[in-house]
């Protein structure tokens, strides 16, 4: 069993449900951010979505791995960081694309 913490845009929301689960059966312990309920991010204000990318870095910080939802191999500049901050941490990268081919 490996902790991983699933990362990339939130336009990825449905595939990012489906790997979760996917991975969860696979004996996984999942982690994933915490979405906007309603999808847009101008509701909540800018310390909340700062508490909110804060703590998903506590999350990576905590996993085993994370796993890089890149569907269409897109990769956004908040996601490079996250895998910048897993890389410094010696964590597994696990990219999306890989698992589908």
């Amino acid at each position: 069993m490996k902790v991983i913490t699933v990362c990339g845009s939130l336009r990825f929301q449905r595939e990012m449900m489906e790997i979760a689960l996917k991975m969860e059966l696979e004996g996984n312990c999942v982690l994933l951010p915490i979405f906007p309920v309603n999808g847009n991010k101008d509701d909540y204000s800018e310390e909340e979505m700062n508490i909110l990318g804060k703590m998903h870095y506590e999350r990576i910080k905590i996993s085993d791995a994370i796993l890089v939802v890149n569907v269409d191999n897109y990769i956004g500049s908040s996601t490079k960081s996250e895998i910048e901050y897993a890389e410094s941490l010696n964590k597994e990268i696990v990219y999306y694309t890989d698992l589908v081919r």
